[in-house]
């Protein structure tokens, strides 16, 4: 396997004459600044009023043959920072990589290279491949503050790019980091656009198709704004952040790994950008494509099936709009020369029973043991993905992966090998027949007769959340009640685990407002746009 190096810490340049030489000590300030790095001056710093600096100043810091660009912000707590100190967030610190009480030297910075294509693309202008390859590069390598990094997602958003330029753009985000070679013809993956609460097929997709011996290395990420991420819930049953070097070996050993990226310095610059999306609530159709496309092409897969789901309260609504996303993905996929299968799905309610880290664990387990309670979606709907990977295979006839992968699952053969991956990785005590849920519970009732005629994806989501998933583990939501499910006044629709009182009743009030289900008719149920 090869890597495109991090050279985010280059040596220092000569310094010129305008660099201030006032040393200051370096003093960790322990602040999460979330991908952004900032340093802390006293107002009352000599530094700070010699070289005329203000607040969100972009400056320049020097120590030991390295060097960051940072954002400046200005204290007035010499309990934060001393007048003779500068202080680093984490980010900052990490990335400087020097003690605490190490001098540096701080000066004003020249703008990023790029700033001057940022500002062509705020005034609606198309870029070029070599545009989009410095501001990327520039954002790799954290020359953007969290203001900049905004007004490109900003001028991003939306129909601002064109179908080539998400090429570019994605082009140039694999280009910003590692990317791995795993010698073979055939690495497969499976993603998901996002917004279905508990869709945790993945961890059923990854032992099911290496049981049959493809090779699928998965790297997944951590819940942002959702009750939990694929990283999440696996953390729950085995170690996922493990240095890189274990997992490629994990990966030879096993045929797939389930573990988080972030250590794998696959496409940084996506990881940036997301930092500001996440918050901003934007998810545009060009930054989706080249987000997913770049970390899957970064981890050296050839072949890749890709999830759309469609429902009232899904991020896709409406075929139009899936058929749209498609056809992007698909030219972007084909000039990356990456083999692509985009499947359309049923996104109209959360896909399993649980809702968390511990019960979505729970389902998968289910699942994988074949137990009769195993929630049947997640069942279905990971066979049918990991049929369509194996039917990359050359050797499978077009399908027939989904009677392989059941053969697989039903077997045991799944569970053997998913057993042996999180023994590799590091297990961790789970028995979903004795779960350490979230002691605190109240159940929400249906208030009339009826069907279950919808469920509000967005709505449930946010309410585990509110009750501390996905950082406590065992916090979420379990849903008894699925669409078209007949219910009575007074059934239990879902029930709440919180590991908190104050998260308890944070999720109580939200339920409040609105449970997130609608009881009526049965010929009220939408109608459901699967491809399968």
């Amino acid at each position: 396997m090869s890597n495109i190096s991090d050279d985010r810490l280059a040596p220092d340049a000569p310094q010129g004459e305008n660099l201030v030489t006032s040393n200051l000590a370096v003093r960790r300030v322990a602040i999460d600044t979330y991908r952004e790095n900032v340093v802390y001056l006293h107002r009352d710093c000599a530094v700070y009023r010699a070289e005329g600096f203000q607040a969100l100043s972009k400056v320049e810091v020097r120590a030991n043959g390295r060097h960051i660009l940072a954002t400046l912000n200005v204290v007035d707590d010499l309990a934060i920072v001393g007048c003779h100190e500068l202080g680093l967030s984490e980010d900052a610190f990490l990335q400087l990589a020097v003690k605490d009480g190490h001098t540096a030297s701080v000066s004003q910075a020249e703008p990023p290279k790029s700033i001057g294509a940022l500002y062509r693309k705020i005034a609606g202008e198309r870029l070029s491949r070599d545009d989009f390859r410095d501001i990327v590069r520039d954002i790799a390598e954290l020359h953007y503050s969290k203001i900049e990094l905004t007004a490109f997602v900003v001028a991003t958003n939306r129909d601002e790019l064109d179908r080539e330029e998400v090429y570019f753009l994605t082009e140039a985000m694999v280009a910003s980091g590692r990317t791995l070679d795993w010698h073979e013809h055939l690495v497969v993956d499976k993603h998901c656009i996002g917004g279905i609460p508990g869709n945790r097929t993945s961890m059923l997709v990854v032992p099911i198709v290496a049981a049959h011996g493809l090779l699928c290395p998965k790297t997944s990420s951590r819940a942002i704004t959702s009750p939990a991420g694929t990283a999440d819930t696996m953390e729950v049953l085995a170690n996922v952040e493990l240095p890189f070097e274990q997992l490629a070996a994990i990966v030879r050993e096993h045929r797939a790994c389930l573990a988080w990226g972030g250590t794998a310095n696959l496409s940084p610059a996506d990881d940036v950008l997301i930092s500001v999306e996440r918050p901003l609530g934007v998810d545009s159709a060009g930054q989706m494509v080249a987000s997913i496309l770049s970390k899957k092409i970064a981890a050296g897969s050839t072949h890749l099936v890709l999830d759309i789901p469609i429902g009232p309260t899904a991020k896709v609504r409406s075929m139009p709009e899936a058929q749209r996303l498609r056809r992007l993905f698909e030219y972007v996929a084909g000039r990356m020369h990456l083999s692509l299968d985009v499947i359309i799905t049923d996104g109209r309610q959360p896909i399993g029973n649980g809702i968390g880290p511990v019960l979505e664990a729970r389902d998968v387990m289910r699942v994988l043991e074949n137990d009769p309670r195993a929630p049947n979606d997640l069942r279905q709907k990971s066979l049918r993905l990991a049929g369509r990977l194996i039917e990359c295979n050359p050797d499978v006839r077009g399908g027939d992966g989904f009677a392989i992968a059941r053969d697989i699952l039903d077997s045991g053969r799944a569970l053997t090998k998913m057993n042996a991956i999180i023994a590799a990785q590091g297990q961790k005590t789970f028995d979903h027949n004795n779960l350490q849920l979230g002691a605190l519970t109240f159940d929400i009732c249906a208030a009339e007769s009826g069907v279950v005629t919808g469920i509000d994806n967005l709505q449930v989501a946010r309410m585990a959340r509110l009750a501390g998933a996905p950082k406590v583990i065992g916090a979420g939501v379990d849903l008894f009640r699925k669409l078209g499910d007949a219910v009575s006044s007074g059934d239990v629709l879902y029930r709440v685990h919180a590991g908190f009182q104050s998260d308890l009743e944070f999720a109580r009030q939200t339920c409040a407002k609105s449970t997130g289900y609608t009881i009526g008719r049965a010929d009220e149920v939408p109608h459901v746009f699967v491809e399968f």
